[in-house]
């Protein structure tokens, strides 16, 4: 029988922290807006020249549309990248990705097109994340029991909203020194280089103990207990999960904390260059506030996923949308009266609700279905977050039709009122057994 152990074992952590190393390559999408700078900075349709000869520059929306297509093969790869990592392993997983992503970073950069966006960093480089993102997170969770994993799923995927602290600046140098074609080459590259090598070192329990002998160990005291008594006892499989309403509605809940980060994601170096066009350093240097964002959105993984095993998943959920919703209302004020502090601020805020919902979604999944089944599981509901495209590509519209994203952000601010609304009232389902004991 198996017993549970009074700590986790040194693989639990290696997994952990190898799986933040996958994702700090992975996250090159966070970076896309140094991209988009550069796409967007003259009149669409017109040739580039110097070094990025061969290029036209595009239209606000046009540049929305590889990383919105990224956005959702990614969500749709979740579910085959989850299964991969569930009956193969996770280190197939994250190595298949990482070379997937490479290769689209290389196509991306070679055809030096709106197409070769689309196929490259849209197709290719949704699939590589997709894959590879699927099989750190569960791979690690399962060493955990339900009152630590907040914190483990925090450390995980703040690795990749982690990136752009270090993506942005990088990008920022590789486009002004080598041009985009290159940019995308090298950093391809690298990417292929540390994801296969840091994805050798993700294992699961059950490769580590074959005989399902490892339990993790208990909470150790009422606070962590009582959330751990939250989670189900029980390991769903997809096909019940899909037959629950508790499943529609945490994808519509990824929906909607997902859309506000997408257009700030999407649109970032643009608001400080517009915001800073009277500072010379914030309008030459706006890779600073997606970098800025990076660490933000990173450290709102890792602090969300924490006080979530102290205060619960939805009263966390709640608290995170009602603060952003109220800093992107201020952000066209931010925006007209060029006040740089309160426009880092606000976006800063919106970042952290975005990185710690991609931290609470695993752990509301895993406490409503189970961990066994994670990756496949957490796949499906990560459709939710795919669908969070939208917004970017509206706003990319709005921008274009009115000069300005301020009713980008009225919209996506009353869309995370509804999250929080929806979040007090969905509770886990109940399994057959749990209703027959009354």
């Amino acid at each position: 029988m198996a017993e549970q152990c009074a700590k986790e074992p040194r693989q639990a952590w290696i997994t952990t922290f190898a799986g933040m190393a996958v994702n700090l390559c992975l996250g090159i999408l966070y970076a896309w807006s140094m991209w988009s700078a550069a796409l967007t900075h003259g009149k669409a349709g017109e040739p580039m020249g110097g070094l990025n000869e061969g290029w036209n520059y595009l239209s606000n929306a046009q540049a929305a549309t590889p990383f919105s297509i990224c956005m959702i093969t990614f969500a749709l790869l979740m579910i085959p990248g989850g299964r991969i990592q569930d009956k193969v392993s996770p280190r197939f997983a994250a190595t298949l990705g990482g070379l997937l992503l490479a290769v689209g970073c290389i196509v991306a950069g070679l055809m030096q097109s709106y197409l070769g966006l689309i196929i490259g960093f849209g197709l290719l480089g949704g699939m590589g994340m997709g894959i590879g993102y699927a099989a750190p997170t569960p791979a690690a969770l399962k060493w955990f029991g339900p009152h630590r994993r907040g914190l483990i799923a925090g450390l995980v995927v703040g690795g990749y909203g982690g990136a752009a602290l270090y993506i942005s600046p990088l990008a920022e140098y590789l486009i002004g020194s080598y041009g985009i074609s290159k940019s995308f080459i090298y950093l391809g590259i690298f990417f292929a280089t540390v994801v296969v090598i840091a994805g050798q070192l993700l294992k699961t329990p059950n490769e580590v103990y074959p005989d399902g002998s490892y339990v993790p160990p208990a909470p150790k005291c009422a606070r962590s207990t009582m959330v751990a008594g939250a989670a189900t006892k029980h390991d769903w499989r997809a096909r019940k999960m899909l037959r629950t309403w508790q499943f529609y509605a945490l994808l519509f809940m990824f929906i909607l904390t997902t859309q506000s980060g997408m257009l700030i994601i999407a649109n970032a170096a643009g608001l400080l260059k517009t915001a800073g066009s009277q500072i010379a350093f914030f309008a030459d240097n706006a890779w600073l506030i997606v970098a800025y964002g990076g660490l933000v959105n990173a450290l709102g993984r890792v602090g969300t996923g924490f006080y979530s095993d102290k205060i619960g998943r939805a009263n966390t959920y709640t608290m995170n949308c009602m603060v952003s919703a109220a800093c992107l209302l201020l952000v066209p004020y931010a925006m007209k009266t060029q006040n740089i502090l309160l426009l880092f601020i606000v976006i800063g805020n919106a970042y952290w609700q975005y990185g710690g919902g991609l931290a609470l979604m695993p752990l509301f999944t895993g406490d409503f279905y189970g961990a066994k089944n994670l990756g496949t599981n957490y796949g499906l509901v990560f459709i939710g977050w795919g669908l969070g495209f939208f917004m970017a590509k509206l706003g990319g519209i709005i921008k274009d039709l009115t000069g300005s994203l301020d009713y980008a952000f009225y919209i996506s601010a009353g869309l995370l009122v509804v999250g929080a609304m929806l979040a007090q009232v969905v509770k886990r389902p109940t399994w057959a057994e749990e209703k027959a004991a009354g």
